[in-house]
């Protein structure tokens, strides 16, 4: 097991695409980390930096207190699972596992040996003789995690490992990766597209933009505490509604209006957003997560102050929960974080976002009780917890009050966002 260490790190391409930038992260000897963030945010650039495939521009890597910049990747003592499970397809799942280790010439005793543990810890004993083309897509990537294990690595490197599986086979698989990890004890940086995987697996989550460092911190943290309205936007599942509001004073209480919307600010929310108070008369814009809303039918009734009235426009009965989605007489917020985070999932061009926020018009979600008696076109109140709002300023995206941002000077277009805690620099989830 080791520490990893990128001290700030930069991969700067022939063409001056800057793909990595300033990027500093420890990843605690034993811990597992995820790098998550848009396509094409260098994360997947990163973790080929400190696996040797890919030469940094400027920093420093360490790997176990050894600077690793010029160490050729077979000298890294690492191991990386790739997305792609590049099995020999002649070889059988046995020789698939311990070509590695034949490479470098060990006994083949020792060889088998930990082949047989491997395939034990991962549950294919059975599959040893087997050739690829007879394995299910779970058990090719068994393999190929076998291969990794029994290197005996300092660390385990991962490229979005599971992407390839189907839906349910990932769930399991998010799982196994995690008892393999726990039951050896070993340090892993993982790397995926996917916020849900990188939330139920990371002991820290590395969210990354546009190669600079956003936030790090343990899943709640981020979830409770984004930095800025990117992470707030790509961190839940459904993402979180925004919208811009004005602040205003009504006697000695705070309201955030938007449209025909008027929320009650009450004491907790002003101790969680102490900033709120500079901004009385100005627009900021509203966070509201889509389980911090409810039917208010099923829970005796409006809460005064703290609802949304709406009529659905689309329902979704999922079991568990319901999703209603609605709109809100207030124009869609469009800014580059926006933007970004809406072209990353398909859901709109940002062409469409701008012609969108002309029509003063905001599509928000609900996650509602499955008590809730609600169908397309049915009027609802829904009562919102004010005490989960979260506040952005509308021209940097940094949230306001909680956690903040602090800029980190470097090269030109370095300015990262990472999480700080201001009133208690123990607290779990504080940055790099």
């Amino acid at each position: 097991m080791a520490e990893i260490e990128l001290e700030g790190v930069w991969k700067v391409y022939a063409d001056g695409t800057e793909a990595v930038k300033d990027l500093t992260i420890t990843v605690g000897d034993g811990e597992f980390v995820v790098f998550v963030g848009p396509s094409g945010c260098g994360k997947t650039t990163a973790l080929r930096m400190i696996a040797g495939l890919e030469e940094i521009s400027a920093g420093k890597i360490r790997i176990a207190d050894r600077v690793v910049n010029d160490v050729p990747a077979r000298d890294r003592d690492v191991a990386m699972v790739f997305q792609n499970y590049a099995l020999y397809p002649h070889l059988t799942v046995r020789e698939n596992i311990g070509f590695g280790l034949k490479l470098r010439k060990m006994d083949r005793a020792v060889i088998n040996e930990r082949v047989n543990h491997a395939a034990e810890i991962l549950g294919i004993t059975e599959l040893l003789d087997k050739k690829p083309k007879a394995l299910s897509g779970g058990q090719r990537q068994r393999v190929a995690m076998g291969r990794a294990i029994v290197r005996q690595p300092e660390a385990f490197l991962m490229d979005e490992p599971l992407s390839n599986l189907d839906a349910k086979l990932r769930v399991q698989m998010r799982a196994e990766v995690l008892r393999i990890q726990q039951e050896l004890g070993v340090t892993v940086v993982y790397v995926t597209h996917d916020q849900t995987e990188a939330m139920t697996m990371g002991d820290r989550v590395a969210v990354i933009r546009g190669g600079i460092l956003q936030q790090i911190a343990a899943p709640q943290v981020l979830y409770d505490n984004p930095v800025n309205l990117f992470v707030a936007g790509f961190i839940g599942s459904p993402a979180m509604n925004i919208v811009e509001a004005k602040i205003t004073r009504k006697g000695d209480v705070l309201t955030a209006t938007f449209g025909s919307t008027e929320l009650t600010l009450g004491d907790q929310v002003l101790s969680h957003h102490p900033d709120l108070e500079r901004h009385i008369g100005e627009s900021v814009i509203l966070g509201i997560r889509p389980e911090e809303m409810e039917d208010a039918a099923t829970v005796g009734g409006p809460v005064k102050g703290a609802t949304i009235d709406a009529t659905a426009t689309l329902v979704e009965k999922l079991g568990s929960e319901i999703l209603v989605h609605f709109e809100v007489d207030a124009p869609r917020v469009v800014t580059d974080d926006v933007r970004e985070l809406v072209e990353d999932i398909g859901a709109i061009t940002s062409e469409d976002l701008g012609k969108a926020a002309a029509t003063n018009v905001s599509e928000f979600v609900a996650m509602v009780s499955p008590r809730s008696v609600v169908d397309k076109g049915t009027a609802i109140t829904l009562n919102v917890d004010t005490t989960r709002l979260h506040f952005f300023d509308v021209e940097t995206g940094i949230a306001l009050g909680g956690l903040r941002a602090t800029g980190k000077t470097g090269p030109p277009h370095s300015h990262g966002l990472v999480a700080t805690h201001e009133q208690n620099p123990e607290t779990e989830g504080d940055s790099t």
